[in-house]
């Protein structure tokens, strides 16, 4: 029946909300971690279209970088 409100009482209501507010931490969890990396990657990107130069001013070179993407990739 839709509309219909079943009340979910005892054990059984306990070990529904455990398993939603479980599900509900995963899926909180999953998106921090996929928006972290997602964040990770444009960053990487963005260092890696700086010119040899540009890199130097901020203190790396192409190879620290170019090691840093593999490092990245594995995960």
């Amino acid at each position: 029946m839709h509309g219909s409100t079943t009340l979910i009482s005892g054990r059984n209501g306990y070990l529904l909300r455990t398993a939603r507010s479980r599900l509900g931490t995963a899926l909180l969890s999953f998106y921090r971690c996929t928006a972290r990396k997602l964040r990770e990657r444009r960053n990487l990107n963005a260092v890696m279209e700086l010119s040899d130069a540009q890199l130097k001013d901020i203190g790396l070179s192409r190879y620290q970088t170019e090691s840093d993407v593999h490092v990245y990739s594995r995960d």
